[in-house]
């Protein structure tokens, strides 16, 4: 008998194991989802960055300097 608790203790052990490793690794799919959204946003900040200073600044956000300057 007690052989077969310890049987169950490992497998339930194992069993938690598994669940676990699965809630990490759902973990990791949306970081990584996220982790891409943040890249492309990154690069289209980027992009349209670059683009106000290769048009001049035309971008209505930008900050101009003051006329003193």
């Amino acid at each position: 008998m007690d052989n077969e608790k310890r049987l169950v203790d490992i497998e339930l052990k194992l069993i938690a194991q598994e669940d676990l490793t699965q809630q990490l690794n759902d973990q990791v799919v949306e970081l990584q989802k996220e982790l891409q959204d943040l890249q492309a946003l990154y690069r289209a900040l980027v992009r349209r960055i670059n683009e106000g200073e290769v048009s001049g600044g035309s971008d209505p956000y930008t900050q101009e300097r003051p006329p003193h300057y």
